[in-house]
């Protein structure tokens, strides 16, 4: 028996895939496209959001998803294979941030809608992209000086919010899509409902390679179910074009105004929270510490892909809590995974007829796999938040406001349409960017600056690896890799040689990178 419990546990281990490892052509091609299928909604949500309050014609719109899915494509291999000192190196999925909806919405209705408003929104873009790469190469004890702004309290705050923010967004799809006829139609929680099933089941199995493709089997079987019964349509397909190239300024030449330009630095700055966030807690995931330096070259990324963003006719750029959540159920830790999804983006970004494709899984069987992942999310947020003395009744206080003050635009959306600017409600009309503002100033309130950068405390990020993933050996007081079962939830302050290293310049070797 205890031959049969080591085997597994073996099983489970080499299942995980380590973050530097390169696997196999095949095997980075199943986990890349699940990658891809699983951010393909949010990636497309955006342009289509923006496109349509802009009053673009069809074409326009089918240009703007192709140009955002091939800057996806680079953005994300920027991020996860890494170019010198700009990428975490951690399987990070970039993608366009929900965040700047609403503002680029209220900038483009600004500037009269149309082609000429995405001039004004591509001249802001371009500028925030170019500031917060500018920040991110900030001195490296100035820099560390503003990450104390984001100990565990905050980023799992904020990542926690992020995922409670997106679940309704699975489960609006699971409905059937906002806005489609058939919204709320039994059907469509069937189809939502048996895609989860289906997942929880290859999950439940425990077989290694089936559980970490069980989104995409889940995607698959379910669109394949809804064809067979008459809900895929996959008549778009014979529409589209086979080729579609996205060049430079396709639109024109951007215009740079000085409010828009503001407005769009504050999403920047929500933004950075997220990466921060989501960095922080994908190195928790896949074992590997997350420095100041390792969050610096996020941001860096951040701010090149939003730049070439709006070089390339797309949008802000940011590190997708969504595959984050894929990322801990898979338990496939390989950043090269991310770079063939990087791949296939770029290349569904160049092809409509294959974006046709995946874009004809129905909103039931997209938002059952969607609604599992987006609860991932908030599980590690909350796993974050494992970090944190939740009994010191400040650092609950941080919490539960942080989430009041997130949930405040779904529930009270009239406050923001009615009863205030309409240029202060697109900036404050969003549950991610209320509950980072909250939880960064209660913390400046009830903690202040932390001391050093909390999130390196090797014990803390012991705990949460040793949570996620290793067994409690039965009968010991240790998990088997012999961290201790019971670690405290309020890790000790670093030893004195430790506060030394981290007054040094954090910058690795080339080849530490």
């Amino acid at each position: 028996m205890a031959r049969v419990a080591a085997r597994l546990s073996t099983e489970g281990k080499q299942s995980t895939h380590p973050v530097d490892e390169v696997l196999p052509v095949p095997k980075l091609a199943l986990y890349g496209f699940q990658h891809v299928l699983a951010f393909y909604a949010g990636a497309v949500i955006v342009p289509i959001i923006v496109g349509s309050a802009l009053k673009l014609s069809p074409e326009q719109l089918v240009y703007l998803i192709n140009a955002d899915l091939f800057t996806c494509g680079i953005a994300s291999i920027i991020q996860a294979w890494g170019i010198g000192r700009i990428g975490a190196r951690l399987p990070l999925i970039q993608g366009v941030t929900f965040t700047a909806v609403s503002p680029m919405i209220a900038i483009g209705l600004g500037a009269g809608g149309g082609t000429a408003a995405l001039l004004v929104i591509y001249g802001a873009v371009i500028t925030a992209g170019i500031a917060t790469f500018a920040f991110a190469w900030l001195p490296a004890k100035a820099f560390r000086m503003v990450m104390r702004l984001f100990p565990p309290v905050v980023t799992g705050t904020v990542i926690t919010v992020l995922g409670i923010v997106l679940i309704p967004v699975g489960l609006n799809d699971a409905a059937g899509g906002l806005g489609s006829p058939d919204f709320g139609e039994p059907k469509n929680f069937a189809y939502a409902g048996g895609t989860m099933l289906f997942i929880l089941i290859l999950m439940k199995l425990g077989r290694p390679f089936l559980s970490s493709i069980a989104i995409l089997l889940g995607l698959v079987v379910g669109t394949g179910v809804a064809f067979l019964l008459g809900d895929a349509k996959f008549g778009d397909v014979g529409k589209s074009d086979w080729i579609g190239v996205t060049t430079p300024f396709h639109f024109g030449v951007p215009k740079f105004e000085w409010f828009p330009i503001v407005l769009m630095l504050i999403v920047m700055l929500i933004t950075m929270v997220e990466t921060t966030g989501d960095t922080y807690a994908v190195g928790d995931i896949v074992g590997k510490e997350v420095d100041s330096e390792t969050v610096a070259r996020a941001l860096r990324a951040d701010g090149a892909a939003t730049a070439l963003g709006g070089v390339l006719n797309s949008f802000p750029y940011v590190a997708f809590a969504e595959n984050v959540g894929l990322v801990r159920m898979t338990k496939v830790k390989s950043r090269f995974v991310v770079v063939a999804a990087g791949v296939f983006m770029i290349i569904l970004g160049m092809l409509p007829k294959a974006a046709a494709i995946v874009a004809a899984v129905p909103h039931g069987v997209l938002g059952g796999a969607a609604t599992v992942m987006f609860a991932m999310v908030a599980l590690a947020g909350i796993q974050t938040l494992g970090k944190v003395d939740l009994k010191e009744e400040k650092n609950a206080l941080i919490v539960g406001v942080s989430l009041a003050f997130a949930l405040l635009p779904a529930t009270v959306p009239v406050f923001f349409t009615k009863h205030m600017d309409a240029d202060l409600s697109s900036l404050l009309n969003s549950g991610v960017t209320l509950g980072a503002t909250a939880a960064i100033v209660l913390n400046l309130i009830f903690n202040g600056p932390a001391k050093d950068n909390a999130h390196d405390v090797p014990a803390a990020g012991a705990q949460a690896l040793a949570e996620a993933e290793v067994d409690t050996a039965p009968g010991t007081g240790a998990t088997a890799a012999g961290v201790p079962a019971a670690v405290p939830a309020q890790a000790a302050a670093p030893a004195p040689a430790a506060e030394k290293a981290d007054d040094a310049d954090p910058s690795p070797s080339p080849s530490a990178s």
